[in-house]
C-alpha cells in the first residue's frame, strides 16, 4: 500500500517535507526547514517521526532553504540515501547550505558573546561541515527525461520556474502516479521558464503560498522605478530585502531595465550578500535554465557593485548618499540585510522594499502590517522608513496561475492534496479546485497518513 504523510510544509508556507511510502520502502519529497513563528523554529529540534536511516531517498524539488534546508541535520543523524535533484539545484544547494551552516554558527557564537540568547549556550541546529557532507549524497538528474530510481520508482523532473534549477516531480510507483509542484513559478516571467504543465497523475500535491491572491498587474520594472525615484527624491536609500536564489537576480533584471531606459543613472546599486553573487554566476554555468541570452546575462550581472567582504558592507551602511541595497535573507531573518536595517529603519528617507513573501512571524510579515520597531540582535530598532511591498515581483505563482497549471491535466486526479501555505491560503485553494474544476481537494494535517 502507497501511502502519503506530510511532516512539514502542511499548514505553513515551510519546513516541506512529503512522505510516500510504500512496503518498507520510503521516499521524502523535499526536507525543508521550517521558519517564522517561533513554534514553528523549534520543531527543527525535534526528531523526524521516522528514522532518518529508514528513508531510501530524498527528491528535491529546489534549493530554497525551506525546501532543502533539514538535509544536513537529515544526513547527520543517518540518513544514507541519495539525493536526486536537477544540476542547478545541486549547485544552488550548495550555496545555500554551507551559508545555512556557516550562519546558524556565526548567530550562536554572536549569542553567545552578546549573552542574549536564553540558552546557555546557544547552539547551531548544525554547521557548515555538516552542509558539506550532505552535499556528498546528491545524484543528478535532467529535466523532462523519466528516470528509474533503484527501488522500482520512476522519477521524472518538469521545470517549474520559481528559482535556477526549480521542478516539479512525477514520482511512478507502487502503480500510482504523484505529481509535486514543488513551488510554482511565474509565467511570462522574463528570467525564469514558464512551469511545464504535468499530463496526468493519480495525485496532486500543490503549493498554495498565494492560494487566496492575485498580484499586482502592474509592471514590475516601472513599480520598482517609481518606488526608487521616489525614495532617492527625498535622500534616502532603498533596502531590499531579497532571497539571495531567485529574487536577488529577478531585481538585478528589472534594474538593469530601468538603466538601459535611461532612468537611475546616477543611482549605485549594491549587491551585499556573498550566497547572491555566487547564485548570479550560475546564471552563466546553467544558461539553458533561464531565458536570458549570454549578452542580457553578462550585463544584468554587471549592473550592481558586489560586496563581499564584511569591511565592503560596513561601507554600504556608513555611506550617507542614496543607493539601492540588496541584500539577504528575503524575510529579514537574518543575514547582512539585519545591519542595513539597523541603519537605514530608523531614517523616514528610506524605504525598506519587500518582494516576496513574507512567513508569519518574520520581521518582514511584521513590518508589512506596520510594525513601529522590529528587534535585531538583541536590540529594538525604530521603523520610521517606508514600508512597501511589490507583490508583482514574487517568484511564487498566484492563485490564477496555480489553477492555470492545475489545468494542465489532461484528466482530473483521484485527489488533490493543497500544502505550502498558511490556512486562509490553502483553504481559498480548495474551494476555488471544488468550484472551477470539480476536483477532489483536501489540506493535510501535520503528520497526517493518507493511503494511495
Amino acid at each position: 500500500m502507497l501511502t502519503l504523510t506530510s511532516l512539514g510544509g502542511a499548514g505553513t508556507v515551510t519546513g516541506s517535507k512529503h512522505l510516500l511510502a510504500n512496503g518498507d520502502k520510503r521516499i521524502l519529497i523535499d526536507c525543508g526547514l521550517f521558519q517564522g513563528l517561533k513554534n514553528l523554529r523549534e520543531l527543527n529540534w525535534e526528531p523526524l517521526p521516522i528514522a532518518p536511516a529508514s528513508i531510501d531517498a530524498v527528491i528535491l524539488t529546489h534549493a530554497h532553504l525551506d525546501h532543502s534546508g533539514y538535509l544536513p541535520k537529515l544526513v547527520r543523524d543517518g540518513f544514507r540515501g541519495r539525493i536526486y535533484a536537477t544540476s542547478a539545484t545541486r549547485d544552488v544547494s550548495e550555496l545555500i547550505l554551507k551559508d545555512s551552516g556557516h550562519l546558524q554558527e556565526k548567530d550562536a557564537e554572536y549569542a553567545n558573546r552578546k549573552g542574549f540568547s536564553k540558552h546557555k549556550p546557544a547552539l547551531a541546529l548544525y554547521g557548515i561541515h555538516d552542509a558539506e557532507r550532505s552535499l556528498e549524497f546528491f545524484s543528478t538528474v535532467p529535466f523532462d527525461k523519466p528516470v528509474k530510481l533503484p527501488f522500482g520508482a520512476t522519477l521524472t523532473f518538469r521545470h517549474a520556474g520559481h528559482i535556477l534549477g526549480a521542478a516539479t516531480a512525477e514520482v511512478e510507483w507502487g502503480g500510482r502516479r504523484i505529481a509535486f509542484s514543488g513551488d510554482l513559478g511565474r509565467y511570462d516571467d522574463p528570467v525564469l521558464p514558464d512551469p511545464v504543465p504535468v499530463p496526468e497523475a493519480d495525485y496532486v500535491l500543490i503549493e498554495s503560498t498565494y492560494g487566496n491572491r492575485v498580484h499586482d498587474p502592474a509592471d514590475p520594472t516601472e513599480a520598482l522605478g517609481a518606488v526608487v525615484e521616489r525614495t532617492i527624491a527625498r535622500g534616502g536609500t532603498v533596502v531590499v530585502p531579497a532571497f539571495a536564489v531567485g529574487r536577488a537576480q529577478s531585481l538585478l533584471y528589472h534594474l538593469w531595465k530601468l538603466k538601459t531606459a535611461g532612468r537611475l543613472s546616477k543611482v549605485p546599486i549594491y549587491l551585499d550578500s556573498p550566497m547572491a553573487i555566487d547564485a548570479t554566476d550560475l546564471l552563466h554555468a546553467h544558461r539553458e535554465d533561464h531565458r536570458l541570452t549570454p549578452e542580457q546575462c553578462k550585463e544584468v550581472c554587471a549592473i550592481a557593485t558586489y560586496t563581499r567582504d564584511v569591511d565592503g558592507s560596513k561601507g554600504i551602511t556608513a555611506s550617507p548618499y542614496p543607493k539601492v541595497v540588496i541584500s539577504a535573507s528575503g524575510m529579514a531573518t537574518g543575514g547582512r540585510v539585519l545591519h542595513h536595517l539597523k541603519a537605514f529603519a530608523p531614517d523616514a528617507r528610506n524605504t525598506i522594499l519587500f518582494s516576496g513573501f513574507q512567513a508569519a512571524g518574520t520581521r518582514g510579515r511584521a513590518m508589512l502590517q506596520g510594525a513601529q520597531e522590529t528587534k535585531i540582535h538583541g536590540e529594538w530598532i525604530p521603523v520610521r522608513a517606508a514600508v512597501e511591498e511589490l507583490s508583482m515581483l514574487s517568484a511564487h505563482a498566484d492563485s490564477n496561475e496555480l489553477v492555470r497549471w492545475l489545468s494542465g491535466f489532461r484528466r482530473p486526479p483521484s485527489r488533490v492534496f493543497i500544502v505550502h501555505g498558511e490556512d486562509e491560503g490553502s483553504e481559498a485553494l480548495r474551494v476555488r479546485i471544488d468550484r472551477e474544476l470539480k476536483w477532489n481537494a483536501v489540506v493535510p494535517r501535520q503528520n497526517q497518513k493518507f493511503d494511495l
